[in-house]
């Protein structure tokens, strides 16, 4: 599954992927703390939702790095 992050205006943007029944969560946060969380229906509604609401460019998602445990 996708995880996307993007960086804005000292605020830290997290879209990560669930299954597709379930869709795609966006967590904002502030510092360390989640000030907003979301559900929508795909990764792109979540972009396109991001950049309406926070005004963050489509531009500004990059595939997240996260290392798994097994």
């Amino acid at each position: 599954m996708t995880n996307l992050v993007a960086n804005v205006d000292g605020r830290t943007y997290r879209i990560e992927e669930d299954y597709p029944e379930v869709g795609a969560y966006l967590y904002v946060y502030e510092k360390d703390l989640c000030v907003y969380d979301y559900l929508q229906d795909n990764i792109q509604m979540c972009k396109d939702f991001v950049m309406e609401t926070f005004n963050v460019p489509l531009t500004a998602w990059v595939e997240e790095n996260r290392k798994h445990e097994n």
